[in-house]
């Protein structure tokens, strides 16, 4: 197998690492199924998650790494080489921290495949520089009418505590909209860890009420300049009152006062633009993530699509086996 190596990128745009690839990320992921493990040279690293598969085999996966890194330093590279095969890894996957658009994978490098991703390929991407009103004059019409009629309507938004009540309303968006949702437990380790230790990844938990009555709920995370809206819901009731307008709007403003340029809203189905907006308002065109597109389109943001996942296989036969099983 060749050198472990990936091109290196024009050039360096973030302050900080994505939030998958924090040490309170690891924490929480290693608390359900994974294995966290830093592997690091001099003083650049990176955070692979091993998950166990049977005869003691592992899948590895490397989420959303600066690709710098390994253009900086093949040491490194070489070093998640060996770490992965100590771990008996059937392959590493990579879904690096990069735009599509942007400095391209050479797809036959050897010893990669095309792989699937994990994480939302596409998402909306909403920039958070210049004044509140610059901000909310990008968004759509109806969504800066929603935002508002929700504050003349009574709505309040505050930080929340309640991560029991905030599972519910998982739970009913889920069934509502056809997502799948974690445990409850799930959410109560990333309060745990983001919310209330307010380490590298920040996070708040925020709610929206009308007359004290919760009626939306979101999770949303920050790392350097950019932050993300990963986890939210609402219940069914007072619907008509906007509520989870109002409750991004407060995220994006909590998300700039801690110096977030950059918002992302975390998954949007995998089309280009063009066809997600001939075909979002067709009437079989509500559940999953066309529902959610409907609703994240006013904000005003940009589509974009993530880099390629790559699969680097260490052992080819069990890869080709485990794909098979997998479908």
């Amino acid at each position: 197998m060749t050198e472990f190596t990936l091109p290196k990128p024009k050039k360096n745009r973030y302050t900080a690492v994505h939030i998958l690839q924090t040490e309170e990320w690891g924490k929480l992921k290693s608390s359900f199924g994974w294995k966290a493990k830093r592997v690091q040279v001099g003083t650049l690293w990176v955070q692979i998650l091993f998950r166990k598969l049977p005869l003691g085999f592992t899948i590895a996966y490397l989420p959303k790494p600066a690709r710098r890194l390994f253009g900086k330093n093949a040491k490194l590279g070489a070093e998640v080489d060996r770490v992965c095969k100590e771990n008996k890894a059937i392959f590493l996957k990579v879904e690096p921290d990069e735009w599509e658009a942007e400095d391209q994978l050479d797809y036959k490098l050897d010893g990669w495949r095309i792989g699937d991703p994990i994480q939302p390929p596409r998402t909306i991407v909403i920039d958070l520089r210049g004044t509140e009103e610059e901000i909310l004059a990008r968004m759509k019409q109806k969504t800066r009418y929603n935002i508002r009629l929700a504050g003349r309507k009574g709505v309040t938004v505050r930080a929340w505590d309640d991560v029991d009540a905030f599972y519910e309303m998982m739970q009913t968006t889920g069934g509502r909209d056809g997502f799948g949702v974690h445990t409850k437990e799930y959410y109560q380790r990333a309060y745990k860890l983001f919310v209330m230790s307010g380490a590298n990844g920040a996070a708040e938990l925020l709610v929206a009420e009308y007359e004290g009555k919760p009626l939306a709920a979101v999770m949303v995370f920050i790392s350097g300049n950019r932050s993300w809206y990963m986890y939210g819901g609402s219940n069914n009731e007072e619907r008509n009152k906007m509520p989870t307008y109002l409750i991004q709007w407060e995220a994006m403003r909590w998300a700039k006062e801690r110096g977030a340029a950059l918002y992302d809203l975390y998954g949007v189905p995998d089309k280009d633009e063009e066809h997600l907006e001939k075909h979002f308002t067709g009437t079989q065109r509500n559940e999953g993530l066309w529902g959610v597109y409907r609703f994240k389109r006013g904000f005003g943001g940009e589509v974009k699509r993530a880099a390629q996942a790559l699969d680097r296989v260490y052992k080819p036969f069990l890869y080709a086996l485990y794909r098979t099983v997998k479908k």
